[in-house]
């Protein structure tokens, strides 16, 4: 492939369906529709660990969670393991990026040349309280204010937030930046990365993006434990789902959370139409795509961390030259394909370590390979214990350390409703879904090296009385950079 500069947009929390190129029959996403028009879209694409810090870490790395070491959202991404970036300088590659990138600090070498208004982990600490999993028997923590359905859904409103502020300065940003390459001309392939806050929570969103989506218009929420359905036992020890908000309330959440996803759009658009406007498009490959994803009601949770598809399956595009045009891939694929793939659209060769990723751009070049195995794994925030899934042909088998696993047949039950792990008629297929998961892992040892890693860095801050004092009453939400709320 002739190497090109690649400008790489990536939202956060944005469920994969929340398009209408992916045929959400009420989201306006018209820039996004039009790129998936122009490239390829991967109808299969996921996240490898469902919440920001970790899949940041996995996407900058190449690396599964429980190879890193990043586990949660105080274990962030620190320059230790080699990134793309890193490998990109090496090669002389100009690298950049603007806006959210949740890694631990820009005092550490991230493998940036340029991090233009970066967001990191709050104080390079984040949220030390999540990783407190059960480690000290003997305490029973206070719940400090921290996100989760009830908080999220109480607090949808219209209105400006200082991240909606923020993508709007990064989106601005991004459009000096491809004017400015643009004027500079020719030069070795370059990556941008493009890194917006939309359509995370909280759902507060402009009014003109609200008014989009009537409450009135808004489907029932599926399978919402208010109709009865009872939640997985590991689901439920989230405490993402609340009972006592009204239909009405949880439509106007849902509406929000849209607008968002039409805010965000307007912003890929912004910088979509900066990259014509600089005269780059011929020279540009784009990647789109997202952290994870976001559960929007579905089983009365909001926001991530669980294995189902709302929270796992993430939006991927690419568009540019060689990319096959009006393309839908159903061969699944997850962000630890996206360190391959910036190589191989640039041109920069590898640095000889293995990692489980393979190319995007190759892969969207081959007939489709419905069967090719994904991974996913989480050890954060509320967890009882480690959940794993794998999804392979028609099958996603979720694990749960000490809890009953999972099956679903997603082309019989796409909406995952259906859990075939405890009929006899598949046991011997949810046997076998776990003999290939431990042959990747062991789910228990993997579950207990994840909580001493947790424990050290809990007992470093004074333990998990003194970590949960300084929790309560905060503020749950990663701060915008001072240098950006300045000029806001």
């Amino acid at each position: 492939m002739e190497a090109k500069n690649l400008l790489i947009i990536m939202s956060d929390e944005h469920n994969a369906r929340f398009m209408g190129a992916a045929g959400h029959p009420m989201a306006r996403t018209p820039h996004l529709d039009a790129l998936a028009a122009g490239g390829t879209r991967f109808t299969s694409a996921y996240s490898n660990c469902p919440i920001c810090v970790p899949a940041r870490a996995v996407f900058a790395t190449g690396t599964y969670t429980h190879r890193n070491g990043y586990w949660d959202n105080a274990i962030a991404y620190d320059g230790r393991v080699p990134s793309w970036g890193h490998r990109l300088r090496a090669a002389g590659r100009r690298v950049e990026s603007i806006g959210k990138l949740h890694f631990r600090s820009n005092d550490d070498d991230n493998g940036f040349q340029v991090e233009h208004i970066p967001m990191h982990i709050k104080d390079g600490v984040g949220m030390v309280q999540g990783s407190i999993r059960g480690q000290y028997p003997d305490f029973s923590p206070p719940e400090p204010r921290r996100g989760g359905g009830p908080s999220i859904v109480g607090s949808a409103m219209a209105g400006e937030t200082s991240y909606t502020k923020y993508d709007r300065k990064i989106a601005e940003m991004a459009g000096d930046w491809l004017s400015a390459a643009g004027e500079r001309g020719v030069e070795a392939p370059w990556v941008l990365f493009v890194s917006f806050v939309s359509p995370h929570y909280p759902l507060t969103v402009p009014r003109e993006y609200l008014d989009l989506y009537p409450p009135a218009d808004m489907p029932h929420p599926k399978l919402d434990p208010a109709d009865g359905h009872e939640l997985h036992p590991w689901s439920a020890r989230l405490g993402l789902a609340n009972q006592r908000f009204s239909f009405e309330e949880k439509a106007f959440a849902l509406s929000a959370y849209l607008g968002l996803c039409t805010f965000l759009d307007d912003q890929v658009g912004r910088v979509l139409a900066a990259l014509d406007t600089a005269g780059l498009g011929d020279e540009t490959r784009i990647l789109y795509t997202s952290d994870h994803g976001e559960n929007a009601g579905s089983r009365g949770m909001w926001g991530k961390s669980v294995m189902y598809q709302e929270a796992t399956n993430i939006p991927m595009i690419l568009s540019g030259a060689g990319v096959p045009a009006g393309r839908i891939c159903e061969t699944p694929v997850s962000l630890v394909d996206a360190y391959p793939s910036v190589l191989t659209a640039t041109g920069t060769p590898g640095d000889g370590e293995e990692r489980p990723g393979r190319s995007l751009f190759d892969i969207a070049a081959e007939p489709a390979d419905p069967d090719r195995p994904v991974f996913g794994e989480y050890h954060a925030m509320r967890s009882p214990s480690a959940a794993y899934f794998l999804r392979e042909g028609r099958y996603k088998y979720h694990y749960y350390v000490g809890f009953d696993a999972e099956l679903y047949d997603l082309a019989a039950d796409p909406e995952e409703t259906v859990n075939l792990a405890a009929d006899p008629a598949h046991a011997g297929l949810a046997a076998r879904f776990e003999a290939k998961l431990r042959e990747r892992l062991d789910p228990e040892a993997t579950d207990a090296r994840a909580k001493a890693d947790q424990k050290a860095l809990v007992d470093h801050h004074g333990g998990p009385e003194a970590v949960m004092s300084r929790a309560a009453g905060g503020n749950n939400y990663t701060e915008v950079p001072d240098e950006v709320l300045a000029v806001l």
